[in-house]
């Protein structure tokens, strides 16, 4: 059994346009697994399916920490936290409201909600914006916020869906830094990006183009002696 986040053999198509073919991997407890693809290679349809967005037809098989997603949904993605492509956060509630809102669904206590959002909070540099409204925040201060959501019932796995589009430098620095810290501490970690210096040559590499897994191993290893910028374009021709 697997601590962390394990897929079998998934494929989905749209009609008659396939977006994932056969796709298998695992994250292990305290990685940090880079899925790296040009847009349009699948990585939306794949959160879809680990999220449970779309479920995934035929012999395809995920696992979280031990639960079926198809068998045992709740206790699999109990163990989830995600951070989405799309911001998902109430513009018209503060950074508390929005964090005491996730954990009332998830049944926590309002004393374990106060603890933990403080907790994240400070951990991610937000707890003196706690009470400002969201669409008073910037780019990055409100991806802190999502991130800090995402983190409150205490997941065994997290997943980022292109967690940095759209922010400055420094603040995806600081997130991708944070969630490297995240991954050190032992929790899973699948980061979906197109953007190549977000991977590092210590972290776990899947690529993924056209549906389907080219490359899985380290970053380091896979690129050779090319960067792995260089790498990538020679390796599946994305311009973007």
């Amino acid at each position: 059994m697997i601590n962390g986040l394990k897929a079998r053999n998934l494929s989905f198509q749209y009609g008659a346009k396939t977006a994932l073919n056969n796709v298998s991997f695992e994250v292990s407890k305290g990685q940090f697994c880079a899925l790296l693809g040009p847009n349009g290679a699948g990585k939306s349809t794949l959160v879809s399916l680990l999220t449970r967005l779309l479920v995934a037809p035929g012999d395809g098989e995920i696992h979280l920490i031990g639960h079926s997603l198809e068998h045992s949904p709740r206790n699999a993605l109990a163990a989830l936290g995600v951070v989405y492509q799309q911001p998902t956060l109430d513009m018209d509630l503060t950074v508390r409201q929005n964090l005491a809102y996730f954990g009332a669904l998830h049944g926590l206590s309002r004393k374990d909600i106060r603890i933990r959002s403080e907790a994240a909070l400070d951990r991610l540099g937000m707890l003196e914006r706690a009470g400002e409204r969201i669409r008073n925040l910037n780019g990055g201060h409100r991806r802190r916020t999502e991130l800090a959501r995402a983190l409150l019932h205490d997941p065994k796995v997290l997943l980022l869906d292109e967690p940095t589009v759209g922010l400055d430098a420094a603040a995806r620095a600081a997130i991708t830094d944070h969630v490297h810290d995240l991954a050190d501490q032992g929790m899973s970690v699948l980061w979906t990006t197109h953007l190549t210096d977000e991977v590092r040559d210590s972290d776990h590499l899947l690529v993924l183009h056209q549906g389907q897994i080219l490359e899985d191993g380290y970053a380091g290893e896979i690129r050779g002696d090319l960067p792995l910028q260089e790498w990538f374009l020679l390796r599946t021709g994305d311009r973007s």
